[in-house]
């Protein structure tokens, strides 16, 4: 946000009594006055702004730099019973520069912002003389604002207020603003264009352009469809958000592989989910039948089923093992003495 101590001056001249913009010119203007010394002194708590005017007898101080909405505000009232004569800008404008000079806060940037509404007659017509003034407060790092309305819009290429302000520009720190009649008010186009675009928070190039507004059309081609002046923060918070994802995105194309190294890239090994047979049942029933065979002999039996059988018996088929099983049984009811264990 800008720190700044502003200077603002405010056209008193017998034109502010027209009426194309409600409720007359002078009041339009004293409201649009109000919301700029809002906008300044919110967007820093260093910021100061003062006021003077520039038609009546001559171009008046009405209450320097200040903190005070009050002060303004009396100060509005009391240059509203000064409305009368023609306006000299360049006047206005070397006493508003001595003002600011004058400055408690040294570190304060200097900046004027005039209204006017009145035509270009006497000095301020000379545009050789506003181009030399110009560039005397270039060299001084005094920013210029000029707010054109009513008569303040002068017709054609050749404008000498927007002359004086591109030859005050530095930096971009000075700016020029037309603002016809039309529906809007005058303080609601003034806040969303470029003098105070950056008391917002705002870059301007989001702000509308009052400058190419037809007479009588809404101003403003808004960004992401969101007025600035209606909702600033929303407008700052889509516009970095925005931001925001395009380096994401330009991050993540940085870092992402080739894509033909991610297809050459070998396939993880899957776990293996298959298991070998399960033997247990064949082993079972074969141990049940050397038990059978154990008991058929009247040897004890092994309950673990591990005997003291010979390979031989190990290798008798199931229905060799049976049939041995019914002979032994035979031999013993018979009283024949059983065969004696062969030796391993």
């Amino acid at each position: 946000m800008p720190i700044e101590a502003t200077i603002i001056i405010l056209d008193n001249s017998e034109f502010m009594r027209n009426g194309d913009y409600q409720p007359s010119r002078f009041h339009a203007q004293s409201d649009a006055v109000n919301t700029v010394f809002q906008s300044k002194v919110d967007s820093n708590p260093e910021n100061s702004v003062g006021l003077m005017t520039m038609a009546g007898k001559g171009p008046e101080v009405l209450v320097t730099n200040t903190k005070d909405l009050g002060q303004v505000l009396a100060a509005i009232h009391t240059a509203s019973g000064k409305i009368g004569g023609n306006t000299d800008i360049p006047t206005a404008i070397a006493v508003a520069q001595l003002a600011l000079k004058h400055r408690q806060n040294k570190n304060l940037r200097q900046r004027i912002i005039a209204f006017v509404g009145s035509p270009m007659e006497g000095p301020a017509a000379d545009e050789r003389n506003m181009i030399k003034l110009a560039k005397k407060l270039k060299k001084n790092n005094v920013a210029v604002d000029i707010v054109a309305f009513g008569d303040g819009m002068e017709e054609g290429e050749q404008s000498v207020l927007k002359a004086f302000v591109d030859n005050a520009n530095s930096n971009d720190n000075s700016h020029y603003v037309s603002i016809p009649p039309g529906p809007q008010l005058l303080s609601d186009v003034l806040v969303s264009s470029a003098v105070l675009a950056g008391d917002h928070g705002i870059p301007e190039e989001l702000m509308g352009n009052p400058e190419a507004a037809a007479p009588g059309a809404p101003t403003g081609n808004f960004e992401f469809g969101v007025d600035p002046s209606l909702d600033p923060e929303l407008a700052l918070a889509l516009r970095m958000s925005m931001e925001e994802e395009q380096a994401r995105q330009a991050a993540a194309a940085a870092t992402q592989p080739p894509a033909s190294a991610t297809e050459a890239a070998p396939a993880a090994a899957k776990p293996d989910a298959a298991y070998p047979p399960d033997e247990a049942d064949d082993d079972d029933e074969e141990a049940l039948l050397k038990r059978a065979l154990a008991m058929s002999e009247g040897d004890d039996v092994d309950m673990s089923g591990h005997d003291g059988e010979d390979d031989e018996d190990e290798d008798m088929s199931e229905d060799e093992a049976i049939a041995k099983a019914i002979q032994m049984s035979m031999k013993e009811n018979a009283g024949e003495p059983k065969e004696p264990p062969k030796k391993s």
